[in-house]
């Protein structure tokens, strides 16, 4: 086995995992905030609509919570980064590669090789983030379970009372089903097995991978972002210079945080109703929405749901918001969602190179504790 020079799948897998770790734990107490919001349901009200702001839940986590809270499910959403990542950044930077050469064999010697099509990088983006979403999305469910905790039992009542439910004495916790609730609570098990038994207990087994297919609607969304950034630094490197736009070829720091805030602000807008539909499914308040929507009661903690039923799709909880909020209720919480994504997909572009070195590293010490020289 000869010393590595440079990166090989496994490399790049493990350089973008770190990157991704990194930048998601700089913007984390955002993450909970936008997770929130999203998950949500509000009357179009402006008065609901000011509960929902980044510093009005800041201050109301800071209030009920304190500091601990704004790094509430932070190992599982760490770890969940790090696998998605790096199944994504493996998956990629394989299919990429293979593809890659499978062209080189077929071109004549001596040309150039011509960068991918805007199509072909979309399309290997997509099939990389499919197989990622397929393998990663349970420990994603329960990150948005563990982030949320109870901060959808204590919104307001307005936003959270069906037909059937309690009186108002209850609402203000004054009745005995508030004590009970106030019980329940203080017994929550928070910790990753402890929601984890929570939504088998909801929704069985297969609840672990709830927003699957939202999720994998949603690949679309990391294709369109590294798709857009290989296209524009391929172009920005031939207008360079660059002709042949080698492998080591590398935009300056500044230039790939520009290019990585761009692609993936774009993609966001995108892609956002998705998403905020695939956190309220994951998040349990699409559940909730149904229920009140039904007039029946509303679904509980550690009991099954949809007991003469299945879970409502993506395509559902988007309708129900329409009706309820119209078409701006799709974007409800895309300013955090925006700003979260930007800065940490810029952060991820402008370290990748830092990460790809010490991943580097990380090998060639490997490779020396093998024996090698």
């Amino acid at each position: 086995m000869s010393k590595p020079t440079q990166l090989t799948p496994f490399g790049y897998a493990l350089a973008g995992a770190l990157g991704a770790c990194f930048s998601n734990a700089v913007v984390y107490p955002l993450d909970i905030v936008k997770t929130r919001i999203q998950a949500s349901t509000v009357d179009s009200n402006a008065s609901d609509k000011e509960k929902l702001s980044v510093i009005g839940i800041l201050l109301r986590i800071l209030k009920e919570e304190g500091v601990a809270g704004y790094y509430r499910g932070f190992l599982a959403t760490m770890l969940n980064t790090f696998s998605m990542q790096y199944a994504y950044f493996f998956f990629y930077s394989f299919v990429r590669t293979s593809y890659i050469k499978r062209l080189a064999a077929r071109r004549p010697a001596g040309t150039a090789a011509a960068p991918l099509s805007t199509a072909a990088e979309l399309a290997l983006g997509a099939a990389a983030g499919a197989l990622a979403q397929i393998f990663t999305i349970p420990v994603a469910v329960i990150a948005t379970r563990q982030q949320i905790g109870r901060s959808l039992d204590r919104a307001p009542a307005s936003t959270k009372k069906a037909p059937n439910g309690p009186s108002a004495d209850e609402e203000k916790g004054d009745g005995p089903a508030a004590g009970k609730a106030k019980a329940e609570e203080e017994e929550y098990d928070d910790s990753f097995l402890g929601v984890a038994k929570e939504i088998i207990a909801e929704e069985g087994v297969t609840g672990l991978w709830l927003g699957i297919k939202p999720g994998l609607v949603l690949t679309v969304n990391p294709a369109i972002t590294y798709g857009l950034y290989e296209r524009v630094k391929s172009v920005m490197l031939l207008a360079k210079g660059d002709a042949d736009v080698k492998a080591n070829a590398k935009l300056s720091p500044w230039m790939a945080f520009t290019v990585g805030a761009l692609s993936k602000a774009l993609a966001t807008v995108v892609t956002y109703p998705y998403i905020m539909a695939k956190v309220r499914i994951q998040a349990r308040s699409a559940d909730v929405e149904e229920a009140q929507e039904e007039h029946i009661a509303l679904p509980q903690h550690n009991k099954p749901h949809h007991k003469t039923g299945h879970h409502v799709g993506a395509l559902t909880v988007l309708a129900r918001v329409w009706r309820r909020n119209g078409f701006i209720g799709w974007y409800q919480g895309m300013g955090a969602q925006l700003v979260k994504a930007v800065i940490t997909q810029a952060l991820l572009f402008m370290s990748k190179d830092q990460f790809e070195h010490w991943a580097l590293a990380i090998m060639v010490l490997f490779y020396r504790l093998r024996g090698g020289r």
